[in-house]
């Protein structure tokens, strides 16, 4: 991915791919499991439905509790914008129509059973925590953006490949990514 010279506005995005060793269903079991996050992540510390909801379905509302050395700790809340179990998990961040950041797990089926599993995220187009940072240093965005974008990248790989671990029965560590 580059993201050298791009702006927030631009709306940059990211993405990683894995190939895993079991079913889309097992998969989706994992990638829609709102809990089992923070475990995964560097970042996100819970999470938790709103409004009753006690799993993933179009519509519904989580919240989301981060931390990150740089930016400090904060509170979102996400709505869930595609859910078709077990081939897409997605939700925007802050709101739906104008979201801080949309996210979207991926799922295909293998001939040999297996799945390609892919983590995708776009930053903006509405106002976040980021933005914050950029309106205190505007000179310095493209910079930010692509620190920031990086931190991503690294962060999802680690998310996708402990799914893969889970998935496949291995044991998997906490704090692997975001």
């Amino acid at each position: 991915m580059e993201w050298t010279g791009a702006r927030y506005v631009d709306g940059p995005t990211v993405e990683v791919r894995e190939r895993i060793a079991a079913s889309p269903e097992r998969v989706w079991e994992l990638v829609s499991d709102i809990g089992l996050m923070p475990a995964l992540s560097a970042e996100l510390r819970s999470a938790r439905w709103l409004d009753g909801a006690d799993g993933p379905r179009l519509g519904a509302r989580f919240v989301g509790r981060s931390r990150h050395e740089s930016l400090g700790e904060w509170e979102t809340t996400s709505y869930v914008v595609a859910c078709a179990a077990p081939y897409e998990f997605a939700w925007a961040v802050s709101d739906p129509e104008n979201p801080g950041a949309l996210w979207r797990f991926s799922l295909a089926a293998r001939d040999d059973g297996g799945t390609d599993l892919t983590q995708w995220m776009r930053m903006g187009p509405g106002r976040s925590g980021l933005s914050l940072a950029i309106d205190w240093m505007p000179d310095k965005e493209q910079k930010i953006v692509f620190v920031r974008m990086r931190e991503f990248e690294r962060g999802m790989a680690a998310t996708v490949d402990a799914i893969k671990r889970l998935a496949e029965g291995a044991p998997t560590g906490q704090g692997a990514g975001a």
